[in-house]
Formats: structure tokens, C-alpha cells, sequence
């Protein structure tokens, strides 16, 4: 049972920036509340620095006053598939990104007064393009290894709660998620997302 409405954690501050001299450039994905982010990256015969988060400057592009309060780091191998991950309780926005390697990140709206309810976005993250994908509660998360190894970083609005995960499957045929998997090639999951709830059995907000 949901104890709050997990819309009402990220309010909205002013409109979305579009300056173009921004150091973080956004685009709306296909659905307008997942955002793109482009950090702008400054590069020298030495090498490159970004600033990989700023909140200030988080806060003027995207027009949302947010407050990470925890940090999550993981190492995956090739075709592994993280997800899809949600909380019911404690729900979380999160911003993601690929320190090493590259995945195809994919999210999945799960919110039912919302058009877009039932339909997914993916987008390819790296460690060489730095894109961040912002990921609002309400909504479930999962990743699937590209490259050799990837190291897949992100922050969240609320903690890491246990009892009130759920795992959505990946493959259920309602969503129909077109992940980049050759053919003949089977993914690497742990036993907690093999087992993930169909569409008709997961939790809607």
C-alpha cells in the first residue's frame, strides 16, 4: 500500500532551462518527465573534467528542487540486466549515469493517471558520451550491459528500502521492451529479477 503519493517528492521550481550556455544541457525524452542530461565536458590535450553533478545548476535546467540523500555504485559484466526496480514505500527519483563502460538504461512509466502510463524509454549511457538520464519516483528502472564491464553509478531522493522493492519483469510482452540483446545470447540475472511480477501483478501508483 502506497503511504504517500510519490509525485508530490520532486516539485517542480521554474520551467525547464534552455540556455544553451548552461553546463548541463536537458532534453525531455518521448516521455517529457524523463529527462537527458549532457554535462558540459571540457577537454585539453590532458585530458577532459565535467562536473559530473552541481545542484544549483541541476535545479536551473531541469526546474526541480530535489535533495539526493544516498549514492549507489555498481560493477556489472556483459549482458547482465539490473531491474526493473521500484520502492512502493520511501519511492525514489533517480539521477544515473556510466562511469565505465556502457549500458542501455530503460525506464517504465508506471504512474495511471499519465498518458504515458505503460509505455518505456531507453537510452545509451557511457562513460564516453557522460550522458545522465534523471529518473523521477513513480516510475521502474532497469539497465543492460553492453560493453566488456560497466560501472553504473546514481543518486537517489530517499533511501534504499527493502521491504517495499518490487521487481518488474523485463521481458513481460504487455511493455514489450526492445532491448538490444543478439540473438542467441542469453542475459545474466540474479534470482530476485528472474523472478520479477508480470505487468498485471506489479504495483501501479
Amino acid at each position: 500500500m502506497l503511504t504517500h503519493n510519490p509525485l508530490t517528492i520532486c516539485q517542480k521550481a521554474n520551467p525547464m532551462s534552455t540556455d544553451l550556455n548552461a553546463k548541463v544541457l536537458v532534453t525531455p525524452t518521448a516521455i517529457p518527465d524523463i529527462l537527458l542530461l549532457e554535462p558540459k565536458v571540457f577537454s585539453d590535450s590532458r585530458g577532459w573534467f565535467t562536473e559530473s553533478f552541481n545542484a544549483n545548476d541541476f535545479t536551473k535546467v531541469t526546474g526541480l528542487n530535489v535533495k539526493f540523500v544516498q549514492d549507489n555504485h555498481s560493477f556489472s559484466r556483459q549482458w547482465t540486466l539490473r531491474g526493473l526496480h521500484y520502492q512502493t514505500n520511501h519511492t525514489q527519483g533517480k539521477l544515473v549515469r556510466v562511469t565505465a563502460g556502457t549500458v542501455f538504461d530503460v525506464v517504465v512509466d508506471l504512474r495511471k493517471n499519465f498518458t504515458t502510463f505503460g509505455k518505456w524509454v531507453g537510452e545509451i549511457l557511457s562513460a564516453e558520451n557522460h550522458k545522465q538520464l534523471w529518473v523521477p519516483p513513480g516510475f521502474a528502472h532497469g539497465f543492460l550491459v553492453l560493453s566488456e564491464t560497466a560501472e553504473f553509478l546514481y543518486k537517489t531522493t530517499d533511501y534504499y528500502d527493502p521491504k517495499s522493492e518490487v521487481c518488474l519483469s523485463w521481458c513481460d510482452q504487455s511493455i514489450k521492451i526492445d532491448w538490444p540483446i543478439p540473438p542467441g545470447k542469453q542475459v545474466l540475472l540474479n534470482a530476485k529479477d528472474a523472478a520479477g511480477l508480470s505487468w498485471n501483478q506489479a504495483q501501479k501508483f
